[in-house]
């Protein structure tokens, strides 16, 4: 982030996200998760019980492991102001999901 690549930090961000609800899923289950990449999918999996701005930040996030696999689909990078409101809301639900374990 701190040498403008917004793309990639919040790339890597979704990375975050997705393996710490992993872990919660194999965690319950005691199985390996799928190999899916859509966080509102694995919060379902994991029957987490998200509120409103944790759902919505994990559809926001979805966005960018699409465009960090897929580069052929890429958009107009976000702002680092933008990046950095990203990462904020990012970081808020990673420190919940932390707790869920």
């Amino acid at each position: 982030m701190d040498s403008g690549r917004t793309r990639h930090g919040l790339f890597f961000a979704h990375l975050t996200l997705e393996k710490i609800i992993k872990a919660i899923i194999c965690d319950k289950s005691q199985e390996l998760a799928p190999r899916l990449h859509s966080l509102s999918r694995f919060a379902e999996l994991a029957a987490l019980s998200l509120d409103t701005e944790k759902t919505e930040v994990l559809a926001e996030m979805n966005a960018f492991q699409v465009e960090g696999r897929y580069p052929e689909s890429l958009t107009k990078p976000p702002t680092r102001a933008e990046a950095l409101k990203y990462m904020a809301r990012a970081e808020g639900v990673l420190q919940w999901l932390m707790n869920q374990l």
